[in-house]
């Protein structure tokens, strides 16, 4: 039986060509997850408790930027973290390993989700919006891989570092659960990698029509605002870190401003040539 055509498709085909779709990355992300599962330890030794040895490559960076600048009192310089990880729950490490898993999983499977994302939404588009559109999931997938290894990199580091040496009370020792400091780790990169989809994100709402590069030089002011704000709220309560994470956010937003008034531009020339 022929496949129907995107015209010929009523609105349940459509439901069933995305249910297909999803169910695909679906078992990528299954796939993906299962292999991460069977690699535990590196990824849990290496990976996720990498952040809490001060052995990290941003520790040791950035102790040497402190010896540069002649800043002596510095928690970057330190031998260890002042604090131990335990787990309190019956199945918080049983958990930890499945849930890790499956963020690895997803991770490792962004650009093959990407992927089915794109093929159910691309039937729909004219030849030459695919064909603008061609590198969409490579540099979709670029910059989200580029925004994990940030919030692995920095932001994970930064907000680490500075909640272990946080102490209100000599009396009060840090013993953190597990499954606080997996989250941490988790949380960060994820959410870096979805920021950093920002000039994707800016590139279509400009294709529909909904935003303009006039909008966002008008409302620049407010973004930056907005990204101190973030910044405030993924990293700790000091200038120098939420600096660090803000500039490659207000850089990516500038980059969006340029893409925006690359589409805009495309588009009028496509009518006066029409």
């Amino acid at each position: 039986m022929a496949k129907k055509g995107i015209d010929e498709m009523s609105f349940l085909d459509h439901l069933e060509e995305l249910r297909w779709h999803l169910i695909r990355a679906t078992l990528g992300i299954v796939i993906a997850a299962s292999v991460a599962a069977i690699f535990y330890k590196f990824i849990f030794d290496v990976i996720i408790f990498g952040p809490t040895r001060m052995s990290f490559p941003t520790y040791e960076g950035l102790c040497k930027v402190s010896e540069f600048l002649g800043i002596n009192d510095t928690t970057f310089c330190a031998e260890e973290f002042p604090f131990i990880i335990q787990n309190r729950t019956v199945a918080g490490q049983f958990s930890a390993h499945v849930w890790t898993s499956i963020y690895a999983g997803f991770i490792v499977s962004f650009p093959y989700v990407l992927y089915q994302l794109w093929s159910f939404i691309s039937p729909g588009l004219k030849s030459s919006e695919r064909k603008n559109s061609r590198g969409f999931i490579i540099i979709a997938s670029i910059l989200f891989f580029i925004g994990v290894l940030f919030g692995y990199y920095i932001v994970t580091p930064l907000s680490l570092n500075f909640l272990a040496n946080y102490q209100i009370s000599v009396q009060i020792e840090n013993e953190f659960d597990a499954s606080s400091v997996i989250a941490l780790v988790r949380s960060s990169s994820i959410a870096s990698g979805f920021v950093f989809e920002l000039p994707i994100i800016i590139y279509f709402l400009t294709k529909i029509g909904i935003v303009t590069p006039q909008f966002l030089r008008k409302y620049r002011k407010y973004a930056l605002v907005i990204v101190l704000i973030l910044s405030a709220i993924i990293t700790p309560p000091d200038i120098a870190s939420q600096v660090i994470v803000a500039i490659p956010i207000l850089i990516l937003y500038q980059i969006s401003i340029y893409i925006s008034a690359v589409v805009v531009r495309n588009q009028k020339r496509k009518e006066k040539n029409v």
